[in-house]
């Protein structure tokens, strides 16, 4: 069968509109990702005062150059951003920045980098991702242990670089210390330390600290910052905190096809969400709703709830077939099928009544 035979029939089928309502349900929600959200109007409106007229491209624009110096409103003078499309782009970005060709990556086991970039780093960024178990999404000066050694054995990739993502994918949150002590034992040992920052708002929102807290002022060398997932079109950064560590950034960010032409409709997004605190509002906002929502399955029998809800995501078992039966009124993932485990993720426009059409469904599922 033919993609154009297996299409369902019908006036939207051929019609060629640009009218949204022919594509999709407007009032849909679900919780699956924060990637399913749309962007926020105040993005969009900023994507429209930068449209018209002509600006220089590959970065050279005022966008960018502005975008600068919101970025070290929050991360410090000597921090500096360069935009990319996605989130694995700017990891691998990252990544290839503070390593050598023989160099490896010290991650946690369920590191979005080793177990949902489909080994972009590793094919792509030549790198050697060195894992390690955790209970709970988060390394710590003893687990990092477990891999960091063998600098002098030439059979053994060499340690370079401690990654850890804030917040975790379990949902969880490192506190300022916690990072703190993660850098201090990494740079005691010749390494440096990276951050995947793609919920790092909702990190920051959960500690309610400046993001250089457990950053720039904890000894964090570079950080992958997420735009998309916090209410933009598209568009990531690689900021960079430790200029002294890092190399050849612009040009491995265009040999890794992350260089954007038209660079000033990614810059000027960041620049949305970070000038004032549309960033803030928004992850706490989602946060708000996850926790609406953990507290109330947690007075429903048959569910249990995981892991500490710290930011957007909530992670419980429950029995399988009521999953398959809830997943055909909401959309969501499972996270381990063979365990039971679920995700299920509030985003930033993410409402009361959609948190409580959820749980009813639960609920009536539960029951039957």
């Amino acid at each position: 069968m033919s993609a154009t035979e297996g299409r369902a029939a019908g006036p939207a089928a051929g019609a060629g509109t640009t009218d949204a309502r022919q594509h999709h349900d407007r009032g849909l929600r679900g919780f699956a990702s924060d990637n399913y959200a749309g962007a926020h109007p105040e993005v969009l409106a900023a994507i429209a005062l930068a449209n018209g007229g002509h600006q220089v491209a590959y970065g050279e624009d005022d966008y960018t150059a502005h975008l600068q110096r919101v970025i070290r409103s929050h991360f410090g003078q000597r921090a500096e951003a360069f935009p990319v499309f996605n989130g694995t782009g700017a990891n691998v970005v990252a990544l290839q920045a503070v390593t050598d060709r023989w160099g490896a990556v010290i991650c946690a086991e369920s590191a979005h980098i080793h177990v949902d970039e489909c080994g972009a780093p590793e094919r792509v960024g030549g790198l050697k991702l060195l894992t390690v178990p955790t209970e709970d999404g988060k390394l710590t000066p003893e687990l990092i242990d477990r891999q960091a050694w063998g600098w002098d054995d030439e059979h053994r990739a060499m340690p370079q670089v401690v990654s850890i993502t804030q917040s975790t994918e379990l949902g969880t949150v490192y506190t300022p210390d916690e990072v703190r002590a993660i850098c201090e034992h990494a740079h005691e040992r010749g390494m440096l330390v990276h951050l995947d920052g793609s919920r790092i708002a909702n990190a920051a929102a959960t500690l309610d600290v400046p993001m250089r807290a457990f950053t720039n002022a904890a000894g964090v060398d570079l950080l992958s910052y997420g735009g998309t997932k916090n209410g933009a079109v598209f568009g990531e950064a690689v900021v960079v905190l430790n200029p002294d560590a890092v190399r050849h950034m612009k040009h491995l960010r265009k040999m890794s096809m992350q260089l954007a032409s038209k660079m000033r409709f990614v810059s000027v997004q960041l620049e949305a969400l970070l000038a004032k605190d549309l960033w803030l509002r928004n992850a706490r906002h989602a946060n708000t709703m996850a926790q609406r929502l953990a507290a109330g399955v947690r007075e429903i029998d048959g569910v249990e709830i995981l892991y500490p809800v710290q930011s957007n995501a909530v992670f419980a078992r429950l029995p399988h077939d009521v999953s398959e039966r809830l997943q055909k009124r909401y959309r969501f993932y499972f996270w381990d099928e063979a365990a039971g485990v679920v995700r299920w993720m509030c985003a930033f426009d993410t409402v009361e009544e959609d948190v409580d059409g959820f749980l009813e469904a639960i609920r009536e599922e539960i029951a039957r």
